[in-house]
């Protein structure tokens, strides 16, 4: 961070933050509360608004550090990226089932598509070329299932979303904008159900409660009363999606 250092970086530094963790501190000025984010590396980003009080910052990252510190091992403990070779008979999941790969020949019109349990995908010019095609055809569906999916969720938590996204999110699952957009990585459609349900009411509740706060965390578990459950699942098998790499 340049230029005069925030109170809230001070306020942070005086905790008792693991001597081996990198962590920085952002002011974004559309923020309205604490943001925590953990990079794939394990580095930890805390954003804060501008006014933050330094104190209320370093009450709520105390509050988390237990959860924080067990995120930070995860990541830094999970596997290396999934890596897809695009051949006949490669795995790929939707929605927590599992498609083999076909390459079938390109022509006109032809596109990605589950046909009779296979997922088929015309012959791509190279394999960055397929792996697009694929993680598009997850957009794609992903966007209808999800499209179909939302608005009973909004309806129970009582909010209205301005719009729903699928796309590539990084190293994010999710994410809630602050106009009100809804967004879900499209590599998350890769899992069960359930768990996709879970990172859907996990930011739509941020409609109503921004943070991970109590606030937060009750009303995530009023819609989901599994909600720890799912979340334990969806730590254990996040680390293993495939994100569009391919050789």
């Amino acid at each position: 961070m340049t230029g005069p250092v925030h109170p809230a970086q001070q306020a942070i530094a005086a905790l008792p933050l693991p001597d081996e963790w990198q962590w920085e501190l952002v002011v974004r000025p559309r923020r309205r509360t604490l943001g925590i984010d953990v990079a794939p590396d394990g580095g930890v980003r805390f954003a804060v608004p501008p006014d933050a009080d330094p104190r209320a910052v370093a009450d709520a990252v105390r509050a988390r550090l237990p959860r924080l510190a067990d995120e930070v091992r995860r990541r830094r403990e999970r596997p290396a990226e999934q890596v897809k070779e695009l051949v006949d008979g490669t795995g790929f999941a939707y929605l927590g089932r599992r498609h083999r790969l076909r390459i079938v020949p390109a022509g006109e019109g032809r596109r990605v598509r589950l046909n009779q349990g296979w997922l088929e995908l015309p012959q791509p010019p190279h394999r960055r070329a397929g792996g697009v095609a694929v993680a598009e055809w997850y957009r794609t569906c992903g966007s209808r299932w999800l499209a179909v999916r939302a608005p009973s969720y909004a309806g129970v938590i009582g909010v209205s979303p301005k719009a729903l996204e699928v796309r590539d999110l990084g190293s994010r699952w999710g994410a809630c904008a602050p106009d009100g957009t809804i967004t879900v990585h499209w590599a998350v459609l890769q899992l069960p159900a359930a768990l996709v349900d879970f990172v859907l009411v996990h930011e739509l509740c941020h409609l109503r409660a921004p943070g991970h706060g109590v606030t937060f965390r009750g009303l995530v578990r009023r819609i989901l009363p599994d909600a720890d459950e799912r979340e334990r699942r969806f730590a254990e098998q996040e680390p293993h999606l495939w994100r569009g790499a391919v050789k």
